[in-house]
């Protein structure tokens, strides 16, 4: 049996195989962000397929730091009953589920009632879009990831990820490109690391230290002036020493063109799948802690070859799996063709539909 079939551990937590679902905004919840029926059958859907770990779409953990309209949200204590209903189903079916937490940045959509908050302020054809965060918000908002986390072990999930990728607010604070400040959250790595690494310091401390805790950073941002892969490495370090347990590697942001993190076309050829390969290899010689590795695969065989040969402990699978929430129990079977997604994006446009997630192709 292939390595990407074995049974594998992260801080305890046991995993049936190597394939990972990465988070995925499904809008499947209620405006307010609660759990509704939709949601809990795609859970279940993903766990029958056989997905060793299925992450879900990002909550938010506060009300400015929403992303999208339907967005789950972790944000309060009266959201710890639905949310118990999304681990329940999962654990039912066999499978094991993490919660992946968030905050929008300067993309939040919370508009008047919850204004969006960045880095620095933001202005779009003369208009505020988002405001700079103080220290009191950057600490309070480190207090709310932490919050977060403990009302997701009260609501029966067995891992949380940290959402620091695509341009979000944590990525916007690692990320040069976002990050101008000229405070202790700002200029060097060092200090541009420090939300990242306060939040996950507020959140062990409430979950302690045998609860898996996750990160998902980006390879690079794929912009000028913006995050490189030798940064990410240092951030990586930074991590690593302070205690995570596992780092999914993602790349590219909403600004950076044709190297967004779903890329278009990438089932044309083989060779376009695996995106961030060479940054895997330059993070595998330096970091010990279990790679989880997102972006491009479609083919079994380079998911088969990326384990095999070392580039990556886990792969993670996200419009594949839109697609063909099977797959994984496909592939298991003996049938390793090639994933049906053709990488068009055409998911994501039912987003701005007011539509729940599903594939369009």
């Amino acid at each position: 049996m292939p390595k990407l079939f074995e049974s594998t551990e992260i801080n305890g937590l046991k995993l049936k195989n190597r394939f990972i679902r990465s988070a995925t905004h499904e809008a499947m919840a209620e405006l307010d962000g609660t759990v509704k029926d939709q949601l809990l059958d795609c859970m279940a859907e993903l766990v029958r397929g056989e997905v060793g770990l299925v992450i879900t779409g990002h909550a938010h953990v506060t009300r400015e730091g929403q992303a999208g309209a339907r967005q789950m949200g972790v944000y309060s204590d009266a959201m710890i009953d639905g949310l118990k209903q999304i681990s329940s189903v999962v654990h039912e079916n066999g499978g094991v589920v993490a919660i992946q937490l968030a905050h929008a940045g300067n993309r939040g959509k919370g508009k008047n009632e919850f204004p969006a908050l960045g880095p620095l302020d933001l202005f779009i054809e003369g208009s505020k879009i988002a405001s700079a965060m103080t220290v009191s918000d950057i600490k309070r908002t480190t207090k709310a990831f932490g919050e977060a986390a403990a009302r997701s072990v009260k609501a029966g999930f067995d891992a949380v990820q940290i959402h620091s990728a695509h341009g979000y607010l944590l990525s916007q604070f690692l990320s040069p490109y976002y990050n101008k400040r000229d405070d202790n959250y700002g200029g060097s790595l060092d200090n541009r690391a420090r939300f990242l690494l306060e939040v996950y310091e507020a959140i062990r401390s409430q979950v302690g230290k045998t609860f898996p805790v996750m990160v998902k950073i980006n390879s690079e941002d794929f912009l000028a002036g913006g995050m490189t892969v030798e940064e990410m490495v240092k951030v990586a370090h930074m991590l690593e020493d302070r205690g995570m347990d596992a780092i999914e590697m993602s790349g590219g942001t909403f600004e950076s063109g044709r190297l967004i993190p779903s890329r278009v076309g990438t089932a044309r050829s083989e060779k376009k799948e695996v995106y961030y390969k060479k940054a895997a290899a330059v993070f595998k010689k330096e970091i010990k802690i279990p790679l989880i590795l997102v972006g491009g695969f479609l083919s079994f065989t380079l998911a088969e070859e990326a384990v095999n040969a070392g580039l990556a402990d886990y792969v993670a699978l996200s419009r594949p799996l839109i697609r063909e929430p099977h797959l994984v129990a496909r592939w298991a079977s003996g049938d390793t063709t090639k994933a049906s997604c053709i990488s068009c994006n055409k998911c994501f446009t039912t987003l701005f539909m007011e539509e729940s997630l599903h594939c369009l192709a």
